[in-house]
């Protein structure tokens, strides 16, 4: 199970470990390039690191992950622009979009973006076989990945999880519109 966090879908291409394009999903064939914006947020790896183990980047990496803006830095955000006499914002999720989508990658830069990755849409290698492993592989390869994520093993489990999601919502540091199992 995971949030599904309300933000701004992006698609991060790499070749040989390295970024070369970022896009937003738009109407899921064509999107809109914001490899710029997106290369001023530090959460996304610019160079996905060679692990001492062996594992080197895939040839072609393709990830789809979650753009947004915390919930506390939302806040600070808006108490800076009002302090400064500037207009605030309403929400984070219209922000971190609109701040994406700015001509200027250096007022993107200056937005509080952070990025949580959840899939690989397309691997050169062979991709792992289940979202569980999926996910390992991303944090091995340097991507941030919600910590809030839980394994169920069976249907009773995510059951469960479910009822005990609606009370841990709230207390998210980011806007979640639900859970993904």
């Amino acid at each position: 199970i995971e949030p599904k966090i309300d933000g701004l879908t992006v698609v991060l291409r790499y070749e040989n470990g390295v970024f070369v394009q970022g896009a937003t999903r738009g109407d899921g064939e064509v999107g809109e390039d914001i490899t710029a914006n997106l290369r001023t947020i530090r959460a996304i790896p610019l160079h996905i690191p060679v692990d001492p183990d062996g594992m080197k980047a895939p040839a072609e990496l393709v990830v789809r992950g979650e753009a947004f803006i915390e919930i506390k830095e939302f806040e600070r955000l808006n108490k800076r622009l009002e302090e400064q006499g500037e207009r605030t914002y309403l929400n984070p999720r219209n922000t971190a979009a609109g701040s994406l989508r700015q001509l200027d990658p250096a007022l993107t830069a200056s937005r509080p973006l952070t990025l949580l990755s959840y899939a690989i849409v397309a691997c050169r290698d062979e991709p792992p076989e289940t979202q569980w492993d999926v996910l390992d592989y991303l944090r091995e390869m340097g991507f941030p990945v919600a910590s809030e994520v839980e394994y169920c093993a069976d249907f009773a489990t995510v059951l469960k999880a479910c009822q005990d999601w609606q009370k841990k919502r709230d207390a998210l540091p980011f806007e979640a519109d639900g859970i993904v199992i």
